[in-house]
């Protein structure tokens, strides 16, 4: 396994140490958009699983320019490599923000199928609808093995305290008021990151389906509000932490995948407890407080970024 990282903001060496001395495992800090790094990288390679992108919302909406840069002339850096070296097998990692709101062509609101049209509402969800294009077209013009896969939103350890759960969890845990935007309804399907990645492994290990797209979802929609009262609940934290800001622009108001492809094809479905994974994920951010201090309390970068995002002091 060779793990190619920018290491950037959301990069840390931490989160691999019990990998890291694996006789099977190599890490190179480098760039997907350095041609020469990839190629030569490409050349000792089967398969290619393409997480790497810039991923939050609110920083792509204060800066689209490292979005379009990354997520997609990166991905064709990738691209182009995996077509010279003829490599097996190209998993394109999308979003279910490339669909925009969940509903039906016609405006009735349901989970999103594959054959939706793309409506990206964000420079980050464009950024990867652009992406994603980009490697169906590599498997339509040039037969690069290309499966993309369109996720829901994933919550578990080792995630980087701006998005929500753990931005909630953390600020929870120091009694500092948790930014809720608008008034808090806007709905997600919510799948553990161990069950997003089972899916991956499935579609890695199989065969006969190139040029298809799959969403991966855990079928658990749950409102911003409904997460922030059983985050509050679960640390015994008073509902008065609730602090409504004003919305962030384009925000899409439910986020849902119809997963019955995949389950088709594949006889496998997201089973995991919401319940259970959520109590565990608030679990490893207590047990960890290390980990995330370091970055809340000392990144001077996460300091600026969230005093311009919500008006207010982190520390």
């Amino acid at each position: 396994l060779i793990n190619l990282d920018k290491l950037t903001y959301a990069g840390n060496l931490e989160n691999l140490q019990d990998v890291e001395q694996h006789p099977n495992y190599t890490f190179v800090h480098g760039d997907i958009c350095q041609k020469a790094v990839v190629e030569r990288l490409m050349k000792d390679t089967d398969a290619v699983v393409h997480f790497a992108a810039e991923t939050h919302v609110d920083r792509s909406i204060m800066d689209a320019g490292d979005f379009i840069t990354t997520d997609v002339y990166g991905t064709f850096v990738l691209l182009e490599a995996a077509r010279k070296s003829q490599i097996t097998r190209f998993i394109q990692i999308s979003t279910d923000e490339v669909y925009g709101t969940a509903m039906s062509p016609e405006g009735v609101s349901r989970p999103s199928l594959e054959t939706d049209p793309l409506m990206p509402l964000s420079p980050y969800a464009a950024s990867k609808a652009g992406a994603d294009r980009l490697a169906f077209s590599y498997w339509t013009t040039y037969n690069v093995p290309v499966i993309i896969t369109r996720c829901s939103n994933n919550y578990g350890p080792y995630q980087y305290p701006e998005k929500l759960i753990p931005l909630f969890v953390t600020n929870a845990l120091d009694n500092i008021p948790l930014p809720i935007y608008g008034d808090g309804h806007n709905t997600r399907d919510w799948i553990f990151v161990g069950e997003h990645c089972k899916a991956i492994d499935l579609l890695l290990h199989s065969s006969g389906y190139d040029g298809e797209i799959f969403n991966i979802g855990a079928n658990k929609e749950y409102s911003v509000i409904q997460i922030t009262e059983t985050l509050l609940d679960i640390l015994e934290k008073p509902k008065t932490l609730m602090q409504f800001v004003k919305d962030r622009p384009g925000h899409v108001p439910r986020h849902a995948v119809d997963t019955s492809k995949f389950q088709r094809s594949f006889g496998w479905s997201a089973s995991a407890d919401f319940s259970e994974m959520l109590e565990r994920t608030v679990r490893w951010y207590r047990e960890h407080e290390q980990w995330w201090r370091r970055i809340r309390d000392k990144d001077s970068g996460y300091k600026r970024y969230y005093q311009k995002q919500y008006q207010q002091r982190v520390d």
